[in-house]
């Protein structure tokens, strides 16, 4: 019976290892000596709980949320479609053409992607805008550096606004059941207050963005809608529509897809070259080491942590600078009660905001600042910490308050 009761010791220290080695892996980036990534450190791990009897191949499958994994698959094929049809292209230049100065130039671009991202998935936002920004910074002749991190904090802040903004709120949907309309409600105003906020300190850091003297007539060779934007705008435009009508996010994105994949038809690997898979194998290695987390019992000190809404918000804005946002909303998902709405929209936003933080806080500030310094614009840490700290303490402050008023 000892020897029963030790080995049972043994194996649940091993497992508690395997998960915070794991967690540890995630929040670096990497393991020391390892050549693996973020999902592939998430699939190892998930591998050493399986090996180590802490869950089963079919325990695993039960755990991952079939309806967060549609949802997500469905969104990625839905931008996949919009940037081969250049939606994204078109509407960013249509909103930079009309920017007459370096002040107006920070306004629509804060403005425009931060509405975009509200709508449709961030990062993808980031990777089309970017180069579009670079060139158009060049072709004027400014400092493309604070439009850049601009463009980066925008994507961040507007994504909070709905559930189909950024991964995290997906999650937070899925999980939570709280309604798309519902969720907007509350979270817009937080965007729109936090777009504004993010301008306002562009403008005072960086004073070359004040300027309102006209820019120099210069011609910008603009990419031409392509072949069937149209339709791509209407499907997305219906399946927006729906979300706010109450139509099942997954089962909704899924037809959305569908449809658009039907006007792929001849290329299809063109929009499954779009799909990030590894973003999907993270989910699901996330998904099952969550599973793991809760049935290990060791998440008493999150829950204690998380008691009231400020160290809620407190704990989530750590945590996602710690182990990045999607882990952090699956681990804290477990320490917040189904019915605790106020909690949830909080989880949402401090995950979010809290990528503004630092350099490696969100994956938008990585491809802006990378960008930056391939065009010899070189932006460090410290210099984007110099924005990043009082965008996201400011922005946080008002989505608590916020929250707490109408949540």
């Amino acid at each position: 019976m000892g020897g029963e009761w030790g080995a049972k010791r043994v194996r649940t220290g091993l497992l508690v290892a395997v998960v915070v080695a794991t967690y540890v892996g995630l929040g670096l980036g990497r393991w020391p000596g390892v050549g693996l990534n973020r999902p592939t450190i998430a699939w190892v791990g998930v591998a050493g709980v399986v090996a180590l009897g802490g869950m089963t191949v079919s325990g695993a499958w039960q755990a991952v949320d079939g309806r967060t994994m549609v949802f997500l698959l469905s969104m990625m094929l839905v931008n996949g479609a919009l940037t081969e049809a250049g939606v994204f292209g078109w509407l960013l230049q249509g909103l930079v053409r009309h920017s007459r100065h370096p002040l107006g130039l920070l306004l629509v671009v804060t403005g425009g992607t931060g509405v975009l991202s509200a709508f449709l998935l961030n990062d993808t936002l980031a990777l089309v805008a970017t180069p579009l920004l670079l060139r158009v910074t060049q072709a004027l002749g400014v400092n493309p550096v604070p439009y850049l991190l601009a463009l980066a904090g925008a994507t961040n802040v507007g994504s909070v606004a709905t559930l189909g903004g950024n991964p995290q709120n997906i999650l937070v949907g899925a999980l939570s059941g709280i309604g798309y309309g519902v969720f907007a409600q509350v979270m817009v105003p937080v965007a729109a207050v936090g777009l504004l906020l993010l301008v306002g300190w562009v403008w005072l850091l960086y004073p070359e963005v004040r300027s309102r003297r006209r820019f120099p007539a210069v011609t910008l060779a603009w990419t031409a809608p392509h072949q069937g934007l149209g339709f791509h705008l209407v499907v997305t435009g219906g399946l927006l529509l729906g979300f706010a009508a109450g139509v099942p996010l997954a089962e909704a994105a899924w037809v959305g897809a569908a449809v658009l994949l039907c006007r792929h038809g001849r290329h299809p690997e063109a929009l499954l070259a779009q799909v990030n898979w590894g973003l999907l194998v993270l989910f699901g290695g996330l998904f099952i080491l969550t599973q793991t987390t809760r049935d290990l019992g060791i998440l008493q000190p999150l829950a204690d942590l998380a008691a009231h809404p400020w160290e809620l918000l407190g704990v989530t804005t750590v945590l996602s600078n710690l182990i990045s946002n999607v882990p952090t909303v699956l681990l804290l998902s477990a320490v917040i009660p189904a019915a605790d709405t106020q909690g949830w929209l909080l989880l949402a936003a401090g995950s979010t905001l809290a990528g503004n933080l630092t350099l490696f806080g969100a994956v938008a500030n990585l491809i802006t600042v990378e960008a930056a310094g391939r065009a010899g614009y070189p932006v460090s840490f410290v210099s984007h910490l110099r924005l990043g700290l009082p965008v996201t303490l400011s922005t946080l402050g008002v989505a608590y308050l916020w929250i707490r008023a109408v949540g």
